[in-house]
């Protein structure tokens, strides 16, 4: 994995660059967004006219904003647009005129509960105007005439979202989801954004198994988008995560898929709770991001949305103290090492068959077993016996890691060792055919799903990742 510090730090770093740009559901904020991006990855970028109709939904005309203000009557700039990009509320349409403070009171929306900070509020599918202040500068406002100048623009555009695509030896894929619509909200959501594109860079400099898809698009529209376009290959996408606000010092937290049994569904809370003694796991409900979409009935894809703090779960939520001081280096360096755990195990996670599967084969005459008998075989000596005992063809590694209480790191390498001596062999790929997950289909029942066994602390450590994979270790 990518040095500690140097990744965290420039995780950071490039948050605090997209933190500034005004960015919606459409417009040349997402564009300059994508551009960044695109800096460091391969983009595809996407297009989608206004107006064209997408399930139940239909893409709107682009927003597009040059600035805002609003004038106090004794000539004074009560809000600038240039001060704060959450002043507007996003997809204003275009204003100029002289309004009485009673009539501008409804346009006006503050935080009663933190007067010191500036809400987030938009109106994508209803036209109308207004401006968002804190509160302390709401009650401060003085009868009289105000001058609204709003200039934006609301015109036959497009939508737009990118792809970065990493094909692997399998045409199956891992999809990565993130949301590209917010404004200036550091956690929500500068931090997915960042941590995908980086995750993006390390998969791209590694031996790969699985095909790998990052999304970058707006919220909701955006996602839809993406289905409506790639309805006929979803049967690729075997595993997938959304990604946003990972830059805080919340827990790891993940939340189920819709099925609540796939394998994302064991692999992720099973990685988190190796690095993170804090982490948890949440019920899927049909509130949230992305995964909304991706999971809904006529899908419902295999994916889970991995996350710190939660959508609506912590106080400077959709608010302007949702800054680049809530994130650190650390919490995005922390999040990004669990995401590259999720890939390795999702990478090395495979069947084996016991090719010496009657009795018990000798391990010394392989080189394989201390020398010394009559003690109790240390964790490696008893990891070789759990894989031989159980690869049938039927468990996986992480399967056996489990059942055992071995650490997943322990369980991969005994495999390797014992595959390099011949005893092993990797269960047959699935085919194409054999693959499919038909998400279109009518949906299996979704279950409550449970948490594994508890774990010692030191087992836990963040950072250390040992159940995940050896230091050093190569694919």
């Amino acid at each position: 994995m990518a040095n500690a510090a140097s990744s965290g730090s420039e995780l950071l770093s490039f948050a605090t660059e997209l933190y500034p740009i005004c960015r919606s559901i459409t417009g040349n904020g997402v564009r300059r967004t994508l551009q960044l991006i695109g800096r460091h990855i391969d983009l595809k970028l996407h297009e989608v006219p206004s107006g064209t109709r997408v399930f139940d939904w239909e893409v709107p005309l682009e927003w597009n904003i040059d600035g805002a203000s609003l004038i106090a009557p004794d000539g004074r700039k009560v809000i600038d647009f240039a001060d704060h990009n959450l002043h507007i509320l996003n997809y204003s349409e275009p204003a100029h005129m002289s309004i009485g403070l009673e009539d501008l009171r409804p346009k006006l929306y503050s935080l009663p509960n933190h007067p010191d900070w500036i809400p987030y509020r938009t109106s994508y599918y209803r036209r109308q105007w207004g401006f968002c202040l804190k509160d302390r500068e709401l009650a401060a406002l003085q009868p009289g005439r105000y001058q609204v100048r709003i200039d934006s623009s609301l015109a036959a555009g497009s939508l737009t979202y990118a792809e970065c695509f990493l094909p692997g030896r399998l045409k199956q894929e891992v999809m990565f989801f993130t949301h590209v619509c917010h404004p200036s909200l550091a956690n929500d959501n500068t931090s997915g954004m960042a941590l995908a594109r980086a995750l993006a860079e390390w998969i791209a400099g590694q031996s790969r198994r699985y095909s790998y898809r990052f999304v970058f698009a707006p919220g909701t529209i955006g996602s839809l988008c993406w289905l409506s376009r790639n309805e006929q290959r979803l049967e690729r996408v075997q595993h997938g995560l959304v990604l946003g606000l990972l830059g805080d010092s919340a827990p790891l937290t993940y939340k189920f898929s819709r099925r609540g049994d796939c394998d994302i569904d064991r692999i992720v809370p099973y990685v988190i709770r190796s690095i993170d003694g804090r982490s948890r796991t949440i019920a899927f409900e049909p509130y949230g991001y992305d995964e909304r979409q991706l999971c809904s009935p006529g899908f419902n894809l295999p994916v889970g949305r991995l996350t710190r703090s939660v959508n609506d779960g912590y106080a400077q939520y959709h608010s302007s103290a949702d800054d680049l001081n809530l994130i650190s280096s650390e919490q995005l360096q922390s999040s990004l090492e669990a995401c590259q755990c999720i890939v390795e195990v999702l990478e090395s996670n495979r069947r084996y068959i016991n090719m010496a599967p009657k009795g018990e084969p000798r391990l010394g005459k392989r080189g394989l077993y201390g020398a010394v008998g009559g003690r109790s075989p240390a964790e490696r000596e008893r990891a070789m016996l759990w894989l031989l005992n159980q690869s049938d063809g039927t468990a996986s590694l992480l399967d056996i890691a489990e059942r055992s209480g071995i650490s997943y790191a322990h369980t991969r390498a005994a495999a390797e060792e014992l595959a390099a001596v011949g005893l092993l062999e990797p269960h047959a790929e699935p085919t194409q055919a054999q693959a499919r997950l038909a998400p279109s289909k009518s949906a299996r029942p979704v279950s409550t799903p449970k948490r594994g066994r508890s774990q010692s602390a030191a087992t836990r450590s963040r950072g250390k990742a040992k159940h995940i994979k050896r230091k050093g270790a190569s694919r």
